[in-house]
C-alpha cells in the first residue's frame, strides 16, 4: 500500500486534521456568509476535535525591539500552524505576504490560508524557510 503521508510536509498530521476541518465546515455551511461566521464554526470543530488553539491572537510587530505595529491571527493552532480565513475565490499577494509576515514574527515554520470561494474550498500552505 503506497504511504498517504509525505515525509517532506511539515506537520502532516496536524494539517491534514486543520483542512478536514475546514472541508467539513465548508460542506455544512456553503460559501456566502462572512469570515467570523466560518471562524467560529472552526473553533467549535477545533473544540470537538481536542485541538490546542488560540483565535485572534494578538502579536505585536517589532523593529529592534520596539513595537511599531500589531497582528492579529485567526488562529494559532498547537502553537505550530498559522490558520488564516479568507472569503473569496483567489489567493492574492497580499493575503500570502501578510501570512507570511506572521509566520516570521512569530518564528514559525508553517501556515495555511483558507480561502471560502463560491466554487468550494481553497486551501495554500506557506512555509517559512528562513
Amino acid at each position: 500500500m503506497k504511504e498517504l503521508v509525505k515525509k517532506d510536509i511539515l506537520y502532516p498530521e496536524l494539517s491534514y486534521k486543520i483542512v478536514g476541518i475546514l472541508y467539513e465546515v465548508y460542506n455544512e455551511l456553503g460559501y456566502g456568509y462572512q469570515e467570523k461566521y466560518y471562524e467560529k464554526a472552526i473553533a467549535r470543530s477545533f473544540e470537538k476535535e481536542k485541538l490546542d488553539y488560540k483565535e485572534q491572537l494578538h502579536v505585536p510587530f517589532e523593529f529592534k525591539n520596539e513595537k511599531i505595529g500589531d497582528y492579529f491571527l485567526d488562529f494559532l493552532v498547537d502553537n505550530k500552524i498559522v490558520l488564516e480565513l479568507k472569503k473569496g475565490d483567489k489567493f492574492s499577494k497580499k493575503n500570502i505576504d501578510q501570512v507570511y509576515g506572521y509566520l516570521r514574527a512569530k518564528n514559525l515554520k508553517l501556515g495555511i490560508i483558507a480561502q471560502f470561494a463560491p466554487n468550494g474550498l481553497k486551501f495554500k500552505r506557506i512555509v517559512n524557510i528562513k
